[in-house]
């Protein structure tokens, strides 16, 4: 990890000590219309907002608040000091996250080349370039204002490698550049302009900065093609914004293996050229934030898009969710397309003649579950989902749905799936429980102690929860939750009328109805009782190291403070899934 880090930022920060900055500062990273058309990926970050915009962002707002120091400084700690140093290494401080934190106030833009045709390797004479696997990453950076942070930040990080790289300097498409080789790989670093410029291939490293300079013209760039034309409107704006060519991701694993496997038939036989991209971007409109993202191509039957069901106007489960639920969250899938979809590549996997190995596995399953796998699963509607009316997010108090379409059949397949752990089934009046072990323990005390999940089963839905009174309240409540539920909130209605009438997942969370105090209480709780935490000597007001330090720190009343509700939907259409959310 931190190599990579040293990989990364290293090209720049040398650059800048050794080359003085130009005096060019207009330009910014590259836009989708700058890039070769065999940009795989990239990642567009367009730069912190400004203080204005940053106030009136909840999102924001929360992450600059004081009381959320603990949590930004542990996060940033996550991302910059890696679980995977050694204890003696020296970490950065908090005051060190603060500063170098500022580094994501300018632009950049991160992606990958695909590789441009075979490198020839002549027996004997192969450069470290053609011996090594393709790396087409690129980084581009704005370095306006950052040059002696950036610094600053490298060198140290530079001060901790074990073993630094043999750097020289070469000359690319006529600019000075650095090429740092290390034990496994090479990079290329310039400071050009305005920018840091990062490359793990020479070629590409001399492709960006053409670009930068603008000096490829007349050529079809990334914007202009299909994909990207497709995806246009999931794209172009936003805070971060990101691309993903599906057709490009099928080129590169097209002569490739998987131990004994051929990629080739299996993304042949998954369909997976029905797939053309995948893009999102997150926004802030004033209080709001908003993201969007879509997985687009030919969404019809035969493809990945069968994984996703066709949606449904109303979520069944929706009717057993009271007005003052904490969370709801439903999702349908295509259960007989997702089945298929295993089986096509299933076979695929197999050599000629030995595809009967996949039959076979599903004559396994047949015996298993007592019936032919497709009419298992035409017992099932699709919908999973699950709600929390606990303000502590107790999870005794979290119910989980799973959607039916025969009681007695489905009845029948669970003794049979769930014949060994099954410990009691009772009847009262139309509704079903069941007991199932989840498996023992031995306590400190000697007791044999046992885990188990309750189940419900009604006409249309299975019902399931840790706890049987969780779900007796969730049943006496069904009535008047129908009448009077989650989907009468006029907020809940307000975000659900934006969208397509057939939805195939929807999600709410009301973070105002949160106990943050309680939830923080409880959390430290569990912490304490964890096995783990038993065995370490801790202070008596101390929380135990199985709970994170930023826990103990945080006022969560910041989350209150900020926070309102959060609401997201996902539909299948023609051109493919799409998701929408909105956080406030």
């Amino acid at each position: 990890m931190k190599t990579l880090r040293l990989r990364m930022l290293l090209p720049i920060a040398v650059f800048v000590y050794v080359a003085a900055p130009s005096a060019a500062r207009a330009q910014a990273p590259l836009e989708p219309a700058q890039m070769s058309s065999r940009t795989v990926f990239y990642l567009i970050w367009r730069g912190e907002p400004g203080a204005e915009a940053r106030r009136a962002n909840s999102l924001l707002a929360l992450w600059d608040d004081a009381d959320f120091a603990p949590v930004r400084s542990a996060f940033a700690t996550g991302m910059l000091n890696s679980s995977g140093e050694k204890a003696n290494q020296t970490k950065l401080t908090r005051e060190q996250l603060q500063e170098f934190a500022g580094l994501l106030e300018n632009s950049f833009t991160l992606g990958y080349l695909s590789e441009p045709g075979k490198r020839s390797v002549s027996s004997g004479a192969a450069s470290a370039d053609a011996k090594s696997a393709w790396n087409g990453m690129f980084f581009v950076y704005d370095l306006t204002g950052k040059e002696a942070l950036l610094s600053k930040a490298i060198l140290g990080l530079q001060a901790q490698e074990k073993e630094a790289p043999r750097v020289s300097q070469i000359t690319v498409g006529g600019v000075a550049v650095f090429k740092a080789e290390g034990k496994n790989s090479i990079t290329y670093w310039a400071n050009h302009g305005k920018y840091g410029v990062v490359a793990g291939e020479r070629s590409v490293m001399e492709d960006i900065l053409s670009r930068l300079d603008g000096k490829v013209s007349g050529g079809v760039s990334l914007a202009q093609s299909a994909a990207y034309q497709e995806a246009k409107g999931n794209l172009g704006s936003g805070l971060l914004e990101f691309f993903l060519g599906i057709p490009d991701l099928e080129k590169l694993a097209a002569d490739s293996k998987a131990g004994p496997l051929q990629i080739r038939p299996l993304l042949a036989a998954a369909r997976l050229d029905a797939v053309h991209s995948v893009s999102g971007h997150i926004t802030f409109e004033g209080a709001k934030t908003h993201v969007q993202a879509a997985i687009l191509g030919d969404a019809v039957a035969g493809t990945p898009f069968d994984i996703w069901s066709s949606g449904q106007a109303s979520q069944a489960s929706l009717s057993f969710v009271p007005a003052d639920a904490i969370s709801y969250t439903s999702a349908q899938v295509n259960l007989q397309g997702i089945y298929e979809t295993v089986k096509r590549v299933a076979h695929a996997a197999f050599p000629q003649g030995q595809q009967g190995n996949a039959d076979l596995i599903d004559t396994i399953a047949q015996q298993k579950l007592g019936r032919p796998v497709p009419e298992a699963l035409g017992l099932f509607t699709g919908e999973f989902a699950s709600m929390q009316t606990s303000p502590s997010m107790d999870f005794t108090k979290q119910v989980y749905f799973f959607g039916i379409r025969k009681k007695p059949e489905t009845l029948k397949l669970m003794r049979t799936v769930f014949s060994e752990q099954l410990t009691s089934e009772r009847n009262e009046g139309d509704i079903t429980f069941l007991k199932i072990s989840l498996g023992g323990k031995q306590a400190s005390t000697g007791v044999a102690q046992w885990n188990f999940f309750n189940l419900a089963v009604t006409q249309d839905m299975i019902l399931g929860a840790h706890r049987i009174e969780t779900l007796r309240e969730v049943l006496l409540n069904h009535a008047q939750a129908s009448a009077n539920g989650l989907a009468t909130v006029p907020q809940f209605q307000a975000g659900r009328a934006q969208f397509p009438e057939n939805l195939s997942g929807l999600s709410y969370f009301d973070f105002q109805k949160v106990d943050w105090q309680a939830l923080k209480d409880r959390w430290i709780e569990e912490a304490k009782k964890s096995p783990v935490a038993k065995t370490v000597s801790t202070a008596k007001n101390d929380v135990p190291t199985t709970a994170p330090d930023w826990l103990a720190q945080v006022n969560p009343q910041v989350f209150s403070r900020h926070l309102h509700y959060s609401s997201s939907v996902s539909w299948k259409d023609a051109k493919g899934i799409h998701w929408d959310q909105w956080l406030e």
